[in-house]
């Protein structure tokens, strides 16, 4: 039997999205604020988790790795907060490069702002800690999650990135707001990572037993096999929705930002659909 609980599934999405958050600040291209917004959000996510797994059945590699997820987010937040004068290199460039124009445009020259704190900027590479120990939880509830564990595992694992990559590209998308002229390739790798993640994920919750014996009736879902064609239509229009958000995005419009942004609120539906809708059937299994 596939086991599943809320604790595990929020140590899953927050650990996923804090490694995500790492492969769009490496690039030092988006504003500082973005990575306190999700830095800030996963961590909520880790204490209920840690509070969930506290309550109802603990699990303690699991409840520890939440613990140490949580304490190294706010120590990455931290770490960024006092460096928040020196800014993001990227964003400064481009900064700079827009009041070059403005110049030479205008004539009007405008002085440039240099940094208020000497030193360096944030190093994005703290942003790895807290991933890397929620991967050790996830491996730890792997073992307890059913038969065969490496698949349990498996899922758990690849289900963490997979959420974890839509929920930080519907997220990004929101951003354009605040810095109207960054470049699109951040988002357009988070979105690359989503669509490569949805194959194992798929893959995964079919392999035996799986999917597959939801769909031919074996696993009975208690809605008449309902579940499982909801669970194939979620498949099917989540990589769909990755399809079209990466033809919105070669329009050359703003607005074309924000039409990817809302067609990654509908992938986050059926990407979650996809996960849960899966795990919580085959829990079913008797």
């Amino acid at each position: 039997m596939l086991e599943l609980d809320g604790a595990t599934v929020l140590l899953q999405w927050a650990t996923g999205g804090l490694a995500f958050l790492w492969v769009t600040t490496r690039r030092r291209e988006v504003g500082i604020g973005y990575g306190w917004t999700l830095r800030v959000t996963y961590a909520v996510l880790a204490l209920l988790s840690l509070a969930i797994g506290l309550r109802f059945g603990l699990k303690p590699v699991r409840e520890l790795a939440s613990a140490g997820l949580l304490v190294a987010t706010l120590v990455s937040l931290g770490q960024s907060w006092r460096r928040r004068a020196v800014g993001v290199e990227g964003q400064r460039e481009l900064a700079e490069a827009r009041t070059g124009r403005v110049a030479a445009m205008t004539g009007i020259d405008q002085a440039q702002r240099s940094k208020s704190v000497a030193g360096p900027e944030f190093n994005p590479r703290l942003d790895l800690v807290a991933p890397v120990i929620g991967l050790v939880g996830l491996v730890g509830a792997g073992f307890s999650s059913g038969d065969p564990v490496w698949l349990q595992m498996a899922r758990l694992i690849v289900g963490a990135l997979f959420l974890g990559a839509v929920t930080d590209a519907m997220l990004l998308g929101h951003w354009y707001l605040v810095q109207p002229g960054m470049s699109r390739a951040p988002l357009l790798e988070l979105v690359k990572w989503t669509s490569i993640l949805w194959l194992p994920e798929v893959i995964l919750l079919l392999l035996p037993t799986g999917m597959v014996s939801s769909l031919n009736g074996t696993i009975p879902d208690g809605y008449n096999g309902m579940l499982g064609w909801f669970w194939l239509a979620c498949v099917v229009t989540t990589i769909g929705l990755l399809f079209v958000t990466r033809l919105a995005l070669r329009e050359k419009e703003y607005s074309a930002v924000m039409a990817a942004t809302g067609l990654l609120y509908l992938a986050i539906l059926t990407s979650f659909g996809i996960d849960l809708v899966g795990r919580a059937i085959l829990s079913l299994e008797v």
